[in-house]
């Protein structure tokens, strides 16, 4: 009898699959896709061996101010008082523990992805020469922002044509030592940073990145894939721009004999770069907002040339669902001047540290931003 019914089951159950399959299929196709997804070839991510071997470094490090902030995404300091831009649109001053907010750029109300575009999102932060910050918010553009009294001064404007396109998401910016050249990206002239996985997944290639002298903007380069932070080297004579959906980052010379030229610093890094920021010891940190294991199963490899399979993804699911499906693995490394792996810090189930956005080096700490937690990291960089 027990052989029987469990054809009976089977027959049932396929059938019950295949009568639900089918209609499934065919809404699939009816519905419309927000993305128009390109294959993209990466190369198998590198081996999490040697100074990538998998640590639980980061889990060492101390939440501050947990549930008083909205992901912070960068940190800046001057002295011993740390500054950051939040996801409800604002810029925080942290001194002696306390937070104040000091300017916000956009206007409430903050909270849903339908609020973002009008509260704005601060993302790149920077200290200028006159110890003032210089803000990159993904809606509004580049600002500059007095640090006592609030006031804020627009610089570049996302309203601005620039050779034909609108600035849609202006990510991160570096500046000069002198305060004259800033360097910035805008990761994608058709998607917004709200959209960010759309951009991700769609590897749309119409990233730019840009200098900006006495008000004229200039493009230095174009077709990137998602551009987002970007680095002037020590000796300012060129930048890196990490392009997280290549895993990879290039080099723009901007002075010396290679000037105007372009190479690639860094390719096939063991996950998606987000911001990148100098090290004392001459290199530069780099933190990862997803990894690519290796050993182990890469979705975002995997899926890199199906353009298919995320048709019907986000055909059926919405970019808050997918996210939900990402591994919280957090990595953060450490380049020498010349783009080689120094040491790695990770927190292989975002235990302590999820989603790094950026490592921000002061004072033998590492203070490690995120885009969606509610606090800062901080990792004592003597006790690993």
């Amino acid at each position: 009898g027990s052989t029987y019914s469990s054809k009976v089951f089977r027959v049932t159950f396929l059938t019950l699959a295949a009568s639900l399959t089918v209609p499934l299929l065919g809404v699939t196709v009816l519905l419309d896709c927000p993305i128009d997804p390109q294959p993209i070839s990466l190369k198998e991510p590198p081996l999490l061996a040697g100074v990538l071997e998998p640590n639980i470094k980061l889990r060492k490090a101390e939440r501050l101010w947990e549930n008083q902030l909205v992901g912070p995404e960068s940190i800046v300091n001057i002295g011993d008082v740390l500054f950051t831009g939040t996801a409800d649109g604002k810029i925080i001053k942290i001194e002696d523990g306390e937070i104040h907010t000091i300017a916000r750029i956009g206007h409430g109300p903050c909270g849903t992805r339908e609020d973002e575009p009008t509260c704005g999102r601060p993302l790149g932060i920077r200290v200028g020469p006159n110890n003032t910050l210089f803000v990159a918010d993904a809606y509004y553009g580049l600002y500059e922002v007095n640090p006592g009294t609030g006031e804020t001064k627009m610089l570049v404007s996302s309203k601005t044509l620039i050779e034909g396109q609108k600035l849609s998401f202006v990510n991160d910016l570096t500046v000069t030592q002198d305060g004259r050249k800033i360097y910035f990206t805008d990761s994608s002239s058709k998607w917004q940073r709200r959209d960010y996985l759309f951009l991700i997944m769609e590897g749309t290639d119409d990233g730019r990145q840009y200098d900006t002298v006495t008000k004229e903007v200039k493009v230095l380069m174009v077709g990137l894939r998602f551009p987002n932070g970007v680095q002037l080297s020590p000796a300012e004579d060129f930048v890196l721009v990490q392009e997280t959906t290549m895993a990879r980052i290039r080099r723009y010379y901007v002075s010396g004999l290679m000037k105007g030229g372009a190479d690639m610093f860094v390719e096939n890094m063991p996950g998606l770069p987000d911001n990148i920021r100098l090290s004392s010891s001459g290199g530069y940190w780099v933190a990862m907002s997803a990894v690519r294991p290796n050993p182990g199963f890469s979705l975002l490899d995997f899926l890199s040339e199906k353009p298919w399979i995320k048709r019907m993804i986000f055909k059926l699911l919405s970019q808050e669902t997918v996210t939900k499906f990402m591994p919280k693995y957090s990595l953060v490394v450490e380049l020498s001047e010349t783009g080689s792996y120094r040491r790695s810090f990770h927190d292989p189930n975002g235990v302590t540290v999820a989603y790094v956005s950026e490592a921000h080096e002061h004072n033998g700490y590492l203070y490690l931003g995120s885009f969606r937690s509610p606090f800062i990291c901080r990792l004592n960089l003597q006790h690993v």
